[in-house]
């Protein structure tokens, strides 16, 4: 009985320490890449991005915190009729580079201000939509060049009141979610290639979407998060196009940004539409492309407002 019991605890033990063992192998690997990685340099790191369709009028689309540009790519049959689509990937994330950066708002803005003058949506006829980081750094955007844009779409912006605010918003959310922003945050970020996997794939999120989450470094993640989600005050960075068509869509089912925050936020427009979609959560465009899409087009063409 003893030498069973021994037995048994030997081999609990070795599974313990190779699970232990694997862990710091893959938080090692994580840890190294950013290390080892060089400094953003703009001039030689342009960011990856594709552009789809034709037309006389341009949308350009932010993806969100771990997100990539194919998160765009549902229902644009149409939209790609009328329009030249620019899908773009976030530097950190995607398929662009992930280099050494403080990935700070500006820094973003001015990796994206590259490329959209390279392919000519700076001239006025451009609609910005962004997707909930992409959401914050698509009216950060039209702030700082509000003659570049015609208009912005904002899908699931998270806006919080403060940090504490954000932290008990995140507590209804997912067990990795909640641990992602905690004290601890930054080292699970970097066990993020274990855990982002098919076994734990959200049920809103389609296996592309989720496969390419995995993109991203932890210093990309856990600096976008506090630098740009967490780090930013949008009510003086959007003060200058309070004016300007600003459309807000947001699912009503959204736990990870309040749709109250979004309601009180978006009265300070005074040309703007706050569309709620009743069985949306924070991913509802994966869920209904075309019915956003209708929405925005409704919203923009020939100012018809819905």
């Amino acid at each position: 009985m003893k030498r069973a019991i021994k037995k048994n605890i030997k081999i609990i033990s070795i599974a313990v320490l190779s699970v232990l063992g694997l862990l710091f192998l893959v938080a090692g690997y994580e840890y190294a890449k950013v290390v080892l990685a060089p400094t953003y340099d703009p001039e030689t790191m342009p960011l990856n991005y594709e552009v789809i369709g034709s037309g006389k009028k341009n949308i350009l689309l932010i993806h969100g915190l771990a997100g990539s540009k194919n998160y765009w790519k549902m229902g644009l049959k149409e939209v790609k009729a009328t329009h030249r689509l620019l899908l773009v990937d976030l530097l950190g994330f995607g398929d662009s580079p992930k280099p050494q950066s403080d990935y700070s708002l500006k820094t973003q803005l001015e990796a994206l201000e590259q490329v959209i003058i390279k392919e000519g949506m700076d001239n006025g006829s451009t609609i910005v939509v962004g997707h909930s980081m992409g959401a914050t750094i698509s009216l950060a955007l039209f702030a700082e060049h509000p003659n570049w844009f015609d208009g912005a779409t904002v899908i699931g912006l998270p806006i919080f009141k403060s940090r504490d605010q954000f932290v008990s918003n995140m507590s209804k959310a997912s067990v990795f979610d909640r641990i992602a922003i905690g004290s601890s945050g930054k080292v699970f970020c970097l066990l993020h290639p274990i855990y982002l996997s098919k076994w734990f794939k959200p049920k809103n999120l389609t296996d592309d979407v989720f496969s390419d989450s995995r993109k991203h470094t932890w210093q990309s993640y856990h600096h976008s998060l506090n630098e740009i989600i967490l780090g930013n005050n949008l009510y003086s960075t959007t003060k200058n196009i309070r004016a300007k068509e600003i459309l807000f869509i947001h699912g009503a089912e959204d736990r990870a940004a309040p749709l109250s925050n979004v309601k009180e936020f978006a009265k300070t427009f005074t040309n703007s539409k706050l569309k709620t979609m009743e069985e949306g959560d924070h991913h509802l465009f994966l869920k209904m492309p075309k019915k956003v899409w209708k929405i925005t087009m409704a919203f923009f063409d020939n100012d018809t407002k819905i």
